[in-house]
């Protein structure tokens, strides 16, 4: 059963400065995640409780998941050096 996808109005401001030919890739990568929550590749980040991390090239989505709710939620996306801050 697919998981309902929740966007943070921030991850939206997130993808502006990103360049436009990475953007397209990071918005799939986003979309797929109601899919399949754990891609291949994803890391749960420590101390974070249900937090993961996607990587697209250099830069990194951050979202996690509630079972309970079958609900993704984005909450950022960012250069792998800024987004961990």
């Amino acid at each position: 059963m697919p998981y309902s996808l929740a966007i943070k109005p921030s991850v939206l401001k997130d993808l502006e400065p990103i360049p436009k030919d990475l953007r397209g890739k990071i918005a799939v990568s986003i979309l797929e995640l109601s899919r399949d929550p754990r891609p291949a590749g994803s890391k749960k980040l420590a101390g974070a409780g249900d937090a993961y991390r996607v990587r697209v090239g250099d830069y990194r989505i951050l979202y996690d998941i509630s079972e309970s709710e079958k609900v993704v939620r984005a909450m950022a996306v960012g250069h792998r050096r800024d987004v961990y801050r």
